[in-house]
């Protein structure tokens, strides 16, 4: 199909204005750069470990059953009340009460075995007392024509059988009673009670529900004894254990409250770690006051554990220091720094966080003119969002840059009108 002459002409005349436009793109210089910015500000900066940990109870019991049976009722608590989830109870409160139907007739058995060794040791002492009187007229008679020495010996093996008898019968009669405070003991445990004062935490069994115990007890309440006093169980890694002590101020925040901070201090560093994909972590344990009753057991806490603090110093956003130009964004007399940076800068190096008093060195970059100008400085702790920092020509308010903002010709989100503005306030120069 052949084209129309007009349309030809408006196919070489759109082809034309392309060309037009990509050499004009090529020989238009490269407008300067667009970064996004911070300031430095002075104030106060504490350096920390972040680390997850779980509010637990300084001291908890797990109440066990020792014999094997149904539930039929549960105790009441102070206040009257079914023990449940979250009552109070004294020690020697009754928690539950297991069927004893088994146990109170081992124990009337185990009674009547005692009493019958009892009575089986009186008969066995009347025969002894039978047997000594034998004994002593055979002695006064001794062996003659009145009396045989087989009957002399045989008064005399008699009076010790029966000795030996009597004997036998107090075993018993021992054994017995072992049976029955054994018995009386297993009736016993059929009544659950609390060891300690303090709060049941979890209940574990229903009524009606069996109850067996063999090789391990089986647990049926759980009890903190006191929730005045928490404790914040932190896994802490290996890398950062070094700096953890006991008696350090830690800082730690609760979902549940938010914006609230809460403190403790470090009690003891648990010496069984745990291994999880490679991973060492140590247990901390955290003492924190609870007299208020406001923390809960198991709730997840994030702590902080307190490195340092500094007051008043100059602070950048630890962006600053990560963020390193590229050789068309700085001046020419700087861009032997971009192709050889100091030791220990660079980009992703020089704002890496400082968990203790030492410092190092790193580079700033400032905007200037529509480039990029360097600035050394030296690193202090870091809180994880913002550094300390000390340098010549560092004053509060300075602009530091701290990224890269899209532009038109990079293709990127600035390049559309409808696009929203970098997060936090960023600014563009």
């Amino acid at each position: 199909m052949k084209l129309p002459r007009t349309a030809y002409r408006y196919l070489a005349l759109a082809a034309l204005c392309i060309i037009v436009f990509f050499v004009v793109r090529a020989c238009s210089p490269e407008p300067p750069a667009a970064f996004i910015t911070g300031k430095v500000t002075r104030g106060d900066l504490t350096a920390a470990i972040s680390a997850t940990g779980t509010v637990e109870p300084e001291e908890v019991i797990d109440v066990g059953a020792q014999v094997a049976g149904r539930i039929v009722s549960f105790g009441r608590d102070k206040n009257g009340k079914t023990v449940d989830y979250g009552s109070e109870v004294e020690a020697g409160t009754v928690l539950a009460q297991i069927d004893d139907a088994l146990y109170s007739a081992e124990v009337d058995q185990a009674r009547a075995g005692y009493a019958r060794a009892g009575a089986d040791l009186e008969q066995l002492k009347a025969k002894l007392y039978q047997a000594e009187r034998d004994w002593e007229r055979a002695q006064k008679l001794g062996p003659s024509d009145a009396l045989s020495q087989a009957d002399f010996d045989a008064a005399s093996s008699a009076c010790d059988a029966a000795r030996a008898a009597v004997a036998v019968g107090h075993a018993a009669v021992g054994q017995a009673q072992a049976t029955l405070r054994r018995a009386e003991q297993n009736l016993g445990y059929c009544t659950i009670k609390s060891p300690v004062r303090g709060v049941v935490i979890d209940r574990r069994v229903n009524i009606g529900q069996t109850v067996v115990s063999s090789l391990n007890a089986p647990s049926l309440f759980l009890l903190a004894k006191d929730l005045k006093r928490m404790q914040v169980w932190v896994s802490v890694n290996e890398a950062d254990i070094g700096s953890i002590y006991p008696g350090q101020a830690v800082s730690f925040t609760l979902d549940t409250y938010p914006g609230e901070v809460f403190t403790g201090e470090v009690g003891k560093i648990r010496l069984n770690a745990t291994m999880t994909q490679n991973v060492v972590t140590y247990i901390v344990e955290v003492l924190t006051d609870n007299s208020d009753g406001r923390l809960l057991p198991y709730l997840t806490a994030n702590a902080q554990f307190e490195l340092s603090r500094s007051t008043g110093v100059l602070r950048v956003p630890n962006a600053a220091l990560r963020w390193f130009p590229k050789a068309g964004q700085v001046e020419e007399r700087y861009r032997d720094i971009v192709k050889n940076p100091p030791s220990g800068n660079g980009a992703g190096r020089a704002g890496s966080a400082q968990k203790g008093p030492q410092t190092k060195t790193g580079l700033l970059w400032t905007p200037e003119g529509g480039r990029a100008k360097p600035l050394e400085v030296a690193m202090g702790p870091s809180d994880g969002t913002l550094t300390e920092v000390q340098g010549e020509g560092l004053r509060e308010g300075l602009e530091v840059i701290t990224g890269e903002a899209p532009t038109a010709s990079s293709g990127g989100a600035a390049s559309s009108p409808f696009a929203p503005p970098p997060l936090g306030g960023a600014q563009k120069k």
